[in-house]
């Protein structure tokens, strides 16, 4: 394991701040600003402090007006040294480095602790002289920590570029006490995003355009650093970034970094070639080129920038990262792996390699050989958070339970595992079965599948970060992971059903050699719910309806990038299931199968669609969306609520609306909940009646079915409420209330049937309620069938019912009628530890003596 100064990085205060609490494996990140000042390590060495005009230069530089900074350069002496760093850094931002080197040389001679020391050492690391540029920034470093405020900021970007984040971020927060610079908070912020602090990254990017609205580069972090959780402030920011200046290098990256995880290469060859214009030495956004060239499979394109990018860096081991890096987001995480240890090999002090390559082997399942990996990372970076969270979650992950079979190996955690191993393990190999056979594919093994009862460790598991709100599990191609039953509320998902999604995914991403685009990967997946069950794949149809009725359904060409944006995700799951849907009616089975095969030859999506279908992708649109207006245009008009309309709890002004808009789903339901909250549930049942007719989809507590149920319970009807609550369920697979309600209904009843499909049902979303399964269990028992009465009441001692004593006994039966004398008495003689005077298990007991006489 790491040593335990390494798993609390933080003494003395950090920019991040990390908690296990191993009692529990409960992982808590919480990411601050830490107060405390920076302890000096020498003396302050003399050097030119930034006049105005220096100052005035970088304004107009922030502000896209590089002409005004030369105007400003030509105005000085030319021995000036605030000339000479204006004029290196036009230099810098036009390609020029050779000019800028030659410019600053001079001036960091005779002052090495100055402005010109910085930017050169800040360029020699950059042009592979890393141990030159170390040492000059170590001057800098060391003379600024107790110096005036632009050499503690000179210090905090020297110490940054060294790699020591606990002292840049201890001199930031110096400096902007001490100044109101809008540089100073730019560069604080940019030191936060680098450490995945996006929250605090975001306040700094604010306050520095609070002093400085027009601050381009604090305008392109904002973007970056808000990109996940607000998109279309991010699309504003871009924008305003890109208005001030044009000529933004870091908002043409950013530009095309998205488009080229949205699959637009064309798109983000034209942002690259935008910052090559400008810089043409840029070797970030060579690698971006050479990046695209790998996924397009232009390996001699690829080898050519790569010896382009060397020519400038030998040791740019960055070139083969981020290649590794946008692989790894298109699912190609064999490629990933590879290019990541070409990267360290070349350039083995870049510790964002090594935790790269950590992260790839993690998702290719080889948690060992991923853990060395994020270890050598951890000991060079030890502020770096995913590497910390993913080598926490890998001690997590060592208490976890392994179940193993032919081609599988599960892994939960132990409190869970005797529960979730019972139906998770035959529901994998079923899913297998029947993939494997509607696909004509067996998927290479074995595949991990591991199931986390905290959201934030599958979060973690994933993207080394908490977070992932919505998500509920992930494939890698051999490698599952995903939220427990227990991750989650009860009734917020059903883990039967992402289960059987994910396993899907194997299927996909293997026989498309993880070249499957996403709409296609994650359609087929929910599709493959609804074929598996026809519940799981419909909770949607009402959220899609009114999508399409108000024209916000994606394009197909924008089909990929709706899984890019929080507001837009969702739609674009159901909307990629429903044009699967449409491919396999239009064009058969089979058709899926020749897509995948398409894209795993490598084709793009034109190509692909033309070899595989026949057919382009704006007439798969045309035919998609007429298809799409014949099946949810009369479910839209019923949705639609009438203009003017709100809903009230005056029955008679909801009556009145009722009849006017007899067609109308949202009238006549709330006719229906005023008049249950006017205590008439007979008369409420006609117009609940009519609402669900109109939208017999709808699902949820607040549905029609639903409130139809309590109605008719309500006025004394319960066979009418048990027949509503199981037409419910015909739609909705992820409620436990409904399904708990008609266990009570149907068992009062006697209802054995509807008593199974409710028990069963509350069974698969909420495993860990013991009622279920011990009426299955008795269920099973009465038919005969020993080893599903076993598994069930086995599952109920496991999840701890509130009646263990019964629960034992329960199994003991079930053991005793199996043959298993022994192990029938041992649950008798638990069962009367917790109930001395229980008659059942004395029976049993005396039944277990008879029986050996």
């Amino acid at each position: 394991g790491r040593p335990e100064k390494a798993s609390n990085p933080l003494e003395g205060g950090d920019i991040m701040r990390w908690r296990l609490m191993r009692g529990t494996g409960r992982l808590l990140l919480i990411v601050c600003c830490l107060a405390g000042p920076a302890s000096a390590v020498a003396q302050p060495v003399p050097g030119p402090i930034p006049d105005a005009s220096l100052r005035a230069a970088d304004r107009a530089l922030a502000h896209g007006r590089p002409e005004e900074a030369a105007a400003i350069a030509q105005s000085l002496p030319p021995d000036d040294p605030a000339a000479a760093v204006i004029r290196a850094r036009l230099a810098l931002r036009t390609g020029k480095p050779d000019e800028a080197e030659r410019l600053l040389a001079p001036v960091a001679e005779q002052w090495p602790a100055g402005e010109a020391a910085l930017e050169l050492g800040l360029l020699e690391i950059a042009r592979g002289r890393r141990q030159a540029g170390v040492t000059r920034l170590m001057a800098v470093f060391e003379a600024g920590v107790r110096g005036e405020p632009d050499e503690v900021v000179r210090a905090a970007r020297a110490a940054r570029a060294l790699g020591d984040f606990r002292q840049a971020n201890a001199l930031y927060r110096r400096a902007s006490a001490l100044v109101k610079d809008p540089a100073v908070d730019t560069g604080w912020g940019a030191l936060f995003l680098e450490k995945y602090n996006r929250s605090d990254a975001a306040r700094s990017f604010r306050e520095a355009l609070a002093t400085d609205p027009d601050w381009a580069p604090a305008r392109i972090g904002l973007a970056r650093a808000v990109a996940e959780s607000e998109p279309k402030a991010s699309e504003e920011e871009l924008a305003r970034a890109l208005k001030i200046d044009p000529d933004l290098v870091e908002a043409h990256l950013f530009v095309a970094e998205r488009e080229i995880d949205e699959a637009r290469q064309d798109e983000a060859r034209t942002a690259i070639d935008r910052v090559l214009s400008v810089d043409p030495s840029n070797l970030t956004a060579r690698a971006l080129i050479a990046a695209i060239a790998n996924l397009d499979g232009r390996a001699s394109d690829f080898d050519a920038e790569v010896a382009r990018v060397l020519a400038i860096n030998p040791r740019y081991g960055e070139i083969y990262r981020v290649a590794g890096d946008h692989a790894a987001r298109h699912y190609r995480f064999e490629e990933a792996a590879a290019l990541a240890r070409k990267a360290v090999t070349l350039d083995p002090d870049n510790s964002r390699a090594h935790a790269d390559l950590g992260m790839h082997l993690m998702r290719l399942g080889d948690e060992e050989a991923a853990r060395a990996a994020l270890e050598r990372s951890f000991r060079a970076d030890p502020y770096d958070v995913i590497t910390y969270n993913l080598l926490s979650l890998l001690d997590t992950l060592d208490s976890f339970v392994t179940v193993e079979t032919e081609n599988l190996r599960l892994r939960f955690h132990p409190d869970e595992a005797p529960v979730l191993r019972e139906y998770a393990v035959p529901l994998v190999e079923r899913a297998l079965a029947a993939l494997s056979k509607s696909y004509g594919f067996t998927p290479q093994g074995p595949i991990l599948i591991e199931v986390f009862p905290r959201h934030d460790d599958f979060a973690v598991r994933n993207a080394g970060l908490p977070g992932m709100i919505g998500a509920l599990g992930a494939c890698f191609g051999r490698v599952i992971t995903m939220d427990s039953p227990r991750a989650q509320a009860p009734g917020t998902f059903n883990w039967q059903a992402t289960l059987w999604h994910e396993v899907a995914h194997v299927i996909t991403l293997q026989l498309s050699n993880q070249r499957v685009p996403r709409w296609l990967t994650e359609g087929i997946s929910v599709y493959e719910e609804g074929r598996a069950r026809p519940e799981w794949g419909r909770d949607l149809e009402v959220v899609f309806a009114r999508a399409l009725d108000k024209g916000e359904v994606l394009k197909l060409r924008d089909l990929n990038a709706g899984f890019t944006r929080a507001d837009t995700i969702a739609l674009a799951y159901f909307e990629s299931s429903l044009l699967v849907a449409h491919i396999v009616k239009v064009h058969g089975d089979e058709a899926l199968v020749r897509l995948l095969r398409a894209y795993g030859e490598g084709l793009d999506e034109q190509a692909a669609l033309t070899k595989a279908l026949g057919t382009t992708i704006d007439a798969l649109q045309t035919s998609f969306s007429r298809a799409l207006d014949e099946r949810f245009a009369a479910l839209a008009k019923a949705l639609r609520e009438p203009e003017g309309f709100a809903a009230t709890a005056d029955v008679e002004a909801m009556r009145a609306a009722a009849a006017q808009n007899p067609d109308s789903y949202p009238v006549q339901l709330a006719l229906g909940r005023a008049l249950i909250a006017a205590s008439d549930a007979a008369a409420a049942i006609a117009p609940l009646e009519r609402a669900a007719a109109l939208v017999p989809v709808a699902t949820g507590p607040e549905s029609a079915r639903f409130l139809l149920a309590e109605a008719a319970e309500a006025a004394g009807d319960r066979a009418r409420a048990i027949t509503e609550l199981e037409t419910l369920l015909a739609h909705d697979h992820t409620s436990v209330d409904a399904p708990r309600k008609l266990m009570t209904l149907a068992e009062a009843a006697g209802d054995e049937r509807r008593l199974t499909l409710a028990s069963e049902r509350v069974a698969m979303i909420d495993p860990f309620d013991a009622a279920p399964h011990r009426t299955l269990g008795r269920q099973a028992l009465d038919r005969k069938d020993l080893e599903g009465a076993l598994r069930e009441f086995r599952a109920a001692l496991a999840a701890g019912p509130v009646d263990r004593a019964g629960a034992h006994c329960d199994l003991g039966e079930g053991l005793f009628l199996a043959g298993k004398a022994d192990d029938a008495k041992r649950e008798a003689l638990l069962a009367l530890e917790i109930a001395p005077t229980f008659e059942r298990a004395q029976e049993l007991l005396l039944k277990i003596v008879e029986v050996r006489r």
